[in-house]
C-alpha cells in the first residue's frame, strides 16, 4: 500500500493524498484548491529523494484511473478541484457527510459563477493576448456543469458508521468539529492477511466553538495523517466567543456611536458570528442594534445549518429549541442586492456589517472597508488568519496608507483582531489529538496543512511528547504502508 502527498505538503492549502492499495484500488482524500502561491520547500523530509510526479493533464495522475473519493470537509482548500476531477475523467463516487455534501454545492457553485465571470469579462477584449489567456483559463477553469456532475456523484456517508467500499476495505466518517459535516478519516485495509489502518484528520476543530460537536475521539490506528496549521501557537483570546464579541460592541457600537465592520468567510465562520450574536441580544438584552449580513453565500450556507440542526451541539439544539431560531433576531437583515449592499453606507446608526471575505481580499466586504477606512468613529474587526499581503494582513500590520480597488484611502478607523471564531485547533488541541494514540503501536505520523515553521515546531513538541515517528512530507513524496 502507497500513500502519496499531492498537496498541502509544507503548506496550508491544496489538501490532496492518494492511497494506492495493492490491488490497484485507488482512494483520493480530498481534492483541494491550491490557493497559495509559493511552491512548497524542497528540501526532503526523510533524507530520500523526492520523485518527479508529474502528467500532462489538471492533477499529476490520471484522473480516470482513480477508483474512490473521500471528502473531509467543504471548504475549497480541500473540495475545490472536485469538479476539475470530473472534467479529466473521473467517473466514481464522492463519499463525505450530508452537510458538507450541502455546503460543498454552495461553495462550488459560487466558485463556477465567479469563473464564469472572469470568462465573460475576458470575451469583450479584442486584444490577441487576451484571447490567449481567455483560452487557458477556459481550460483551467471549471463551470456549473462540472459542480452538478461531481455533486450527483456524491454519496453522503454517516458519522460513526463503517462503510465497506471494496474487499477488504472500509472507511469511517468521524466529527471533527471545525465546520458542520466537517470529519476525521478512518480507512481500514486488510492486504495478504494483514489489517492496516490510516486516519485522515481533515482539519481539526476546537472544542465549545459556536453551534459545533467537539472533535470525537478517534481510536487507535497505524498511521495519522494529522493537519498542523497551529502546531506552532495557542489561541490568543481565553474569553468566550459571547464574551469577546460582546466586548467589541460595547466599545465600538454602544459606548460610543459607531460602526463595526467584521470581514467573515461565509460558511462557517458567519453562522459562528450570527448566532452568537442572536444569544448576545436574546440573554444579555444588548440594545437591538442593526446588524447587516452581506454575502449571499453566507445566506445560503445559513440555510445549510438550519437544515442540520440536529447535528448541531446540544447548546444550540436547546437554544433552537427555546427560540425557534438561531440566526434570525431583531433588527437582523441579510443583503441579498449589491444595491442593498451599497445603501448601507448611507445608514446612519451604529451598525454591525458582517461581510465577506475574511482577509479582505476580494468579495463585498472591500467595499465596506473602503467606505468606513477614513471613519474614526468606525472599527475593522478581523476575526481570523489573513494571508500575507491580503487587504486582512495589510490592516493589522498598521498601514497608515491602502489602495483599495486602486483608490488610496487613509487609515483612521480601529483596527481589532480576535480568534475566538477561529474554527482551528491549537497546538493544545493538535497535542491532544495525536495523543489518543499510543507511541507504542502507532508506525509513523505525517503532518501535513500548515507552514513549514509550524510543521517543523510541531514535530520537536511531538518528539517530546514521546512520537518521535514524524515525518514531513515534502510535495509528490510517497511512502509505503
Amino acid at each position: 500500500m502507497k500513500l502519496s502527498f499531492l498537496g498541502a505538503a509544507r503548506q496550508v492549502t491544496g489538501s490532496m493524498y492518494l492511497l494506492e492499495l495493492e490491488d490497484d484500488y485507488r482512494i483520493l482524500i480530498d481534492c483541494g484548491s491550491d490557493m497559495e502561491r509559493s511552491a512548497p520547500r524542497e528540501a526532503s523530509s526523510n533524507g530520500q529523494t523526492a520523485p518527479a510526479v508529474t502528467h500532462p493533464g489538471f492533477f499529476p495522475f490520471e484522473a480516470s484511473s482513480i477508483n474512490l473519493v473521500l471528502l473531509t470537509h467543504a471548504h475549497v482548500d480541500h473540495s475545490g478541484n472536485l469538479p476539475n476531477l470530473f472534467r479529466e475523467g473521473y467517473e466514481g463516487q464522492i463519499l463525505c457527510t450530508e452537510p458538507t455534501f450541502a455546503l460543498t454545492n454552495v461553495l462550488l457553485k459560487d466558485a463556477a459563477s465567479l469563473n464564469q465571470k472572469r470568462i465573460n469579462e475576458l470575451n469583450t477584449s479584442k486584444k490577441q493576448r487576451v484571447k490567449e489567456r481567455q483560452s487557458q483559463m477556459q481550460k483551467d477553469l471549471f463551470l456549473d456543469r462540472q459542480v452538478r456532475e461531481a455533486m450527483e456523484n456524491v454519496v453522503p456517508i454517516a458519522f460513526n458508521r463503517k462503510f465497506k467500499v471494496a474487499d477488504g476495505v472500509d472507511v469511517t466518517f468521524i466529527p471533527a468539529g471545525h465546520l458542520l459535516g466537517a470529519a476525521h478519516i478512518v480507512i481500514n485495509v486488510t492486504e495478504n492477511g494483514e489489517r492496516k489502518s490510516i486516519c485522515f484528520s481533515g482539519d481539526i476543530g476546537r472544542k465549545n466553538y459556536p453551534l459545533l460537536v467537539d472533535p470525537a475521539p478517534v481510536p487507535a490506528v497505524d498511521y495519522l495523517i494529522c493537519e498542523s496549521t497551529y502546531g506552532n501557537r495557542l489561541h490568543e483570546n481565553l474569553m468566550s466567543p459571547e464574551d469577546a464579541l460582546a466586548d467589541i460592541i460595547q466599545r465600538t457600537c454602544i459606548d460610543i456611536p459607531g460602526r463595526l465592520i467584521i470581514p467573515s468567510f461565509s460558511v462557517g465562520r458567519t453562522q459562528a458570528l450570527l448566532y452568537t450574536l442572536n444569544r448576545l441580544y436574546t440573554e444579555r438584552n444588548f440594545p437591538p442594534i442593526k446588524v447587516f449580513s452581506d454575502s449571499p453565500m453566507g445566506y445560503e450556507s445559513t440555510k445549510v445549518y438550519m437544515q442540520h440542526v440536529k447535528m448541531l451541539n446540544s447548546e444550540a439544539k436547546e437554544f433552537y429549541k427555546e427560540n425557534e431560531t438561531l440566526f434570525d433576531f431583531q433588527n437582523f437583515q441579510f443583503l441579498e442586492s449589491s444595491k442593498a449592499s451599497k445603501a448601507v453606507s448611507n445608514y446612519g446608526e451604529p451598525c454591525i456589517i458582517i461581510s465577506s471575505s475574511g482577509m479582505v481580499q476580494g468579495g463585498r466586504v472591500e467595499y465596506h472597508v473602503a467606505e468606513n477606512i477614513s471613519n474614526p468613529y468606525a472599527t475593522i474587526l478581523i476575526i481570523g488568519y489573513c494571508a500575507e499581503g491580503t487587504l486582512g494582513w495589510r490592516l493589522l500590520n498598521g498601514q497608515q496608507t491602502l489602495s483599495i480597488k486602486g483608490n488610496d484611502h487613509q487609515v483612521l478607523a480601529n483596527i481589532e483582531k480576535i480568534d475566538v471564531f477561529s474554527g482551528h485547533g491549537d497546538r493544545n488541541d493538535l497535542i491532544n489529538f495525536v495523543e489518543m494514540q499510543s507511541p507504542e503501536t502507532l508506525k509513523r505520523i505525517f503532518l501535513v496543512h500548515g507552514e513549514y515553521e509550524s510543521m517543523e515546531s510541531f514535530k520537536a513538541t511531538l518528539a517530546e511528547e514521546g512520537f518521535p515517528q514524524v515525518i514531513i512530507p515534502k510535495k509528490g513524496e510517497s511512502f509505503e504502508l
